[in-house]
């Protein structure tokens, strides 16, 4: 199976969004290594109890792969929400 294509729809932030990750996740109590945010999978994976590894991860279901991109994507979304909101409310004062 082809690896999923991971560009980013604007180029050049794929950086800048591992690094949000990682302040994201920081925020929520995981260890995150600042050199490499995009590794705090691993360590929400062994908390899932989800035997997630470097490389391909077909053997994963989509209920285990669930279980770790769900916080991690869910936990960013949520951050940017608030952020636009607070710029929301600033802009309305």
């Amino acid at each position: 199976m082809a690896s999923r294509n991971r560009r980013t729809l604007v180029p050049g932030t794929r950086e800048a969004l591992d690094q949000f990750k990682g302040q994201v996740m920081a925020k929520q109590g995981y260890k995150v290594n600042p050199n490499e945010p995009n590794k705090v999978k691993y360590e929400v994976a062994s908390e899932q109890g989800v035997p997630l590894k470097e490389g391909y991860n077909g053997h994963l279901s989509a209920e285990q792969a669930g279980k770790v991109g769900g916080p991690i994507g869910g936990s960013m979304v949520k951050e940017m929400i608030r952020m636009a909101q607070e710029q929301l409310s600033k802009q309305r004062k």
